[in-house]
């Protein structure tokens, strides 16, 4: 996570109290498998995030693993299923402390791990910090960099340079697995919900994100999501649509695969 310009925490922020980060972290992880963030050194077996997009073979062979799995020969479709997979894990610890605990956890690439393992990937954090949001109107703007900026942006770019997929396809991804991320806050803890449905509106309003979709909410606090991209999911061996498919007949919502 950027800190500004003086090397003081970002604006609206207050560095927060590791007990407190290591609570809402515990706290959070209640919500789904998604929000699991381990707090502890890295061990054997255990790779840095970052290995991801520094390293061509690690990237391609997770997606060769993925096409494997999905029983599809295309490897830009299991790319794209990947890399949506990937921002939803992101996506869900960061929002779940944002909206439950007014705390951004520090999730920055240089100090987060992955474990090869059957979906949610395994994270862990080496470093356990964070910060407290003293000016939630200002908060969006820090989770889009500590997101999007820090670490979907260069593992989409890693993507790009090993199968040729479009990268407003990628961002749709991103986009689709935010509004998964808000649904399964506000189905798991509806108190959680305007808060949550708030943050998702204002990051899908910001940069590579813009644009992607349409937000709606047909039902009060059931966030649905129309994107104007495709995940490819239809290709697979019985995949149909997702329910974010803009190929779907308006208003006719389908049930979106499992996270």
């Amino acid at each position: 996570m950027p800190c500004d310009s003086r090397g003081g925490a970002p604006p609206g922020l207050l560095p927060a109290a590791p007990a407190a980060v290591a609570g809402a972290i515990v706290e959070v992880r209640t919500i789904g498998g998604y929000f699991e963030v381990e707090a502890a050194e890295a061990e054997a077996g255990w790779r840095p995030f970052t290995d991801l997009w520094t390293d061509p073979g690690v990237l391609e062979a997770r997606i060769h693993d993925m096409a494997g799995r999905l029983g599809t020969a295309e490897h830009r479709v299991a790319a794209s299923i990947l890399f949506q997979g990937l921002a939803a894990r992101l996506w869900s610890p960061c929002i779940g402390a944002v909206v439950a605990h007014d705390l951004l956890i520090d999730l920055a690439p240089g100090h987060l791990y992955w474990r090869p393992a059957p979906d949610p990937l395994p994270l862990r954090a080496t470093r356990l910090s964070g910060w407290g949001i003293r000016d939630p109107a200002r908060i969006a703007e820090p989770v889009y960099r500590a997101i999007m900026t820090e670490t979907l942006e260069p593992l989409a770019a890693a993507v790009r340079r090993i199968v040729k997929i479009a990268p407003g396809l990628l961002w749709g991804n991103a986009a689709s697995a935010l509004v998964g991320t808000v649904g399964a806050v506000t189905r798991r803890r509806p108190d959680l919900t305007a808060k949550a449905v708030r943050l998702g509106r204002e990051l899908l309003d910001r940069d590579l994100l813009r644009g992607t979709g349409e937000p709606t909410e047909p039902v009060p606090g059931r966030p649905c999501f129309v994107r104007r991209s495709c995940c490819l999911y239809y290709r697979l061996p019985g995949g149909g649509m997702c329910g974010d498919c803009a190929l779907l007949p308006p208003r006719r919502p389908q049930t979106r695969r499992s996270d």
